[in-house]
């Protein structure tokens, strides 16, 4: 120290600490004069002496005069060392960057122009401080002075200048600093940071593109800056990168993915449509590689796709549609389940676009891959069967046909009958609002013969005696009412005319027996019109009630439509027709009198060709109901067109009516047994309430009419019923 306060003038190094700019700049000129001579001569002690000297009497003093004097004096050396200053930068350098942090900004100031003229003398030797240079500068862009900001802003052009020229840079070294860097929120630190990207992107010798991972989700945070010009800088980084990537033979598609993919659920409509707008790009180029990923990247796509910004549900639609192009195979590495948990996910949008297309999705994996999916069926079914009760057709559709799909088997048909089954029971809206477009629905893709038998089958052994009779009396309508099911009706027709006919009749027999006017109903639709006859003359007071005659009102009216036309015309021929006769007749005598139902009934038969009741008497030959039970013990039966002239009766087409008859009576007992103890128990205001709903009639097309005053009080629907 003394050796230096020998080489140094005391005049000089007062000067250096002076107030007055000017004086401590003559100080440091004659420093960096001093520090030339000892250069030439090799004293490279001395010179070493004074950058001590420098350094702790000056740069460290607590005086700020005198660390603003140490500042311009080391620049000085180091001009005045020139060529050699490189073996004296590890003495030089670190002082001015601990400046940097000086409480006085001005003290900062001169630290920034220090360093900037000791930048131009090494510069490539410059770079072995680079990341502490680069730490410095980056806590400076950001600065609470104007003039220390403009300083650094100029030592950070002359950096970039040094590293884009030089061969030493490490980009490995550079590259977490940075990481750890983007996420600052500063506007002026994101700007500091988007430049050195974009420079160091530039330089043909540093893949920047390789390490993009590692800054990738800092850029995308940065679109949603306050400040235009960081999002815009931030968007033209992005946009280099992206061409770079479509033109690179070799990208990590899958980090940036992942990026991607979370990037996608922004509440930022620019971030979202720029990440969605990267990942239709990368289901285009990135191949076998985005396979793993491709689950996350569903994920991504399908809310975007009910995105309220039309540009990027336009490219989510895209990008959906080139993905669901990719057959990829699980044996790839292709995951099937995860898939299918993302469509599961999505089926509870909001949105119907993406539930539409989860459900897309999900035929389509079973098209592709049904064994696969099979496994994960579990996991899915109760799920599909939930979105049933979607509001918009279209989803509820896209669900059958998915169930449709999966009940190719026999087992896995079953399973969906009694599961669909199952949740009418328990959710008496889906059965009121959904019920006839499922039931429709499926008897279309599935065979409504084979769905009709099964659904019998399962509610002929139900528990609930009430929701068997509600079901019964909706799937009843649906037979009478839908296009759909007409070869099922024709196929009825023939009842007692072929094996298949009478097959389908026994089966839908016992089910229907929950229903009386179900059961009347498929007699008539069968044409066993004398079987329906002796129902009606079976049922008993208890039998006949308001929810009776509500159904009774809508099946005359449904008699009035196109699909009983044949049997009005053979009313045409009452002699061939006798038991159609009686049966009508006996549903006009359980109709109140008051009602349009009776006057309908009543105008129609009434238009009847001349028949008088003599003849009706000798053409019916005496055969009543007293007649009917004593047939029972032989299994016969006595229809229509069987009376021959001897007046003998001839069984139909093996149908065992009789224990037919048997078996509507005893489900019918316990019908009237159930309300007998539900009566006794005296139901608490809440079951009374659900008694209610459980037991409204399904709403057909046409509009039921007027009763009674009681009954016109009662039939009003309620939820359970079903919907046309």
């Amino acid at each position: 120290m003394a050796e230096a306060h020998y080489v140094i003038p005391a005049s000089v190094l007062r000067n250096l600490a002076d107030k007055l700019y000017e004086k401590r700049k003559n100080a440091a000129l004659e420093v960096e004069g001093i520090v030339k001579q000892l250069a030439s001569a090799g004293d490279h002690e001395k010179i070493s002496a004074v950058i001590t000297l420098l350094t702790n009497d000056y740069t460290y003093s607590p005086q700020a005069n005198h660390r603003k004097g140490g500042l311009i004096g080391l620049a000085a050396a180091t001009v005045g060392l020139s060529s050699e200053a490189a073996q004296h930068l590890e003495q030089i350098v670190p002082p001015v960057l601990s400046s940097f942090s000086d409480q006085d900004s001005r003290v900062r100031y001169y630290a920034c122009e220090a360093l900037y003229n000791i930048a131009k003398v090494v510069r490539g030797d410059f770079i072995i401080f680079f990341n502490q240079i680069f730490d410095a500068l980056c806590k400076l862009s950001a600065d609470s002075d104007a003039n220390v900001q403009s300083a650094a802003h100029l030592l950070d052009r002359l950096v970039k200048d040094i590293v884009t020229e030089s061969d030493q840079f490490s980009i490995e070294e550079f590259i977490p600093l940075l990481r750890e860097r983007m996420n600052v929120l500063n506007p002026y630190v994101r700007q500091f940071l988007v430049g050195w990207i974009t420079v160091l992107d530039s330089v043909p010798d540093i893949d920047m593109l390789g390490f993009l991972p590692d800054f990738l989700d800092g850029l995308f945070n940065m679109l949603s800056d306050s400040s235009h010009e960081i999002r815009q800088q931030a968007d033209s980084a992005l946009s280099e990168f992206l061409q770079e990537i479509k033109n690179s033979p070799s990208v990590d598609y899958g980090r940036m993915a992942e990026i991607l993919v979370q990037r996608a659920g922004s509440p930022d409509e620019f971030t979202r449509l720029t990440a969605i707008t990267w990942i239709n790009e990368f289901v285009k180029l990135g191949g076998d590689q985005l396979v793993p990923y491709y689950a996350d990247i569903l994920g991504a796509i399908l809310p975007c796709i009910s995105d309220k910004e039309e540009k990027i549900r336009v490219v989510a639609r895209e990008t959906n549609e080139e993905l669901r192009a990719i057959n990829a195979d699980p044996a790839e590495g292709f995951d099937v389940g995860a898939i299918l948990a993302i469509a599961r996910r999505q089926l509870s949008s909001e949105w119907e676009a993406t539930r539409s297309e989860a459900l897309h999705w999900i035929s389509t994996l079973l098209d592709r891959h049904r064994s696969e999916v099979l496994c994960f069926l579990n996991d899915i079914f109760d799920t599909l069967l939930k979105a049933l009760s979607d509001p918009s057709d279209e989803v509820v559709l896209l669900v059958l046909e998915i169930h449709a799909c999966i009940a190719k088997d026999t087992k896995l048909f079953r399973q969906l009958v009694v599961f669909l089954v199952h949740n009418f029971r328990v959710d008496n809206s889906l059965l009121e609002k959904r019920g006839a477009l499922i039931i429709r629905r499926l008897c279309v893709l599935l065979n409504a013969e084979r769905v009709y038998r099964e659904l019998s089958t399962i509610l002929e052994g139900e528990s609930d005696l009430d929701f068997a009779s509600i079901m019964v009396q909706a799937l009843n309508l649906i037979l009478l009412t839908s296009s759909e099911l007409k070869e099922l009706r024709d196929l009825l027709k023939q009842s007692l005319e072929n094996a298949a006919g009478k097959d389908l009749f026994v089966s839908l027999y016992a089910s229907w027996c929950h229903s009386p006017m179900a059961i009347i109903s498929l007699c008539l639709l069968a044409q066993t019109y004398q079987h329906a006859s002796a129902v009606i003359q079976s049922l008993g007071e208890e039998d006949i009630n308001v929810k009776f005659l509500v159904q009774l009102d809508k099946l005359i009216r449904l008699l009035e439509t196109p699909i009983f036309a044949y049997l009005r015309l053979q009313l045409l021929e009452p002699d061939r027709h006798i038991w159609l006769l009686k049966a009508l007749y006996g549903l006009l005598m359980l109709l109140p009198q008051q009602s349009s139902a009776f006057r309908v009934l009543q105008n129609r038969l009434n238009t009847l060709p001349s028949f008088n009741s003599e003849q009706f008497r000798r053409a019916s030959s005496g055969i009543a109901y007293s007649q009917i039970l004593h047939h029972r013990s032989s299994g016969s039966q006595i229809e229509d067109g069987d009376i021959n002239q001897d007046g003998n009766f001839n069984s139909q087409n093996g149908i065992n009516f009789t224990s037919r008859l048997h078996q509507f009576e005893d489900m019918q007992r316990q019908h009237r047994m159930h309300v007998k103890t539900q009566m006794q128990c005296g139901n608490n205001s809440t079951s009374s309430s659900k008694e209610a709903q459980r037991q409204e009639e399904p709403r057909i097309p046409s509009t039921a009419s007027e009763l009674s005053n009681n009954s016109s009080r009662s039939s009003r629907r309620g939820p359970g019923q079903l919907q046309l």
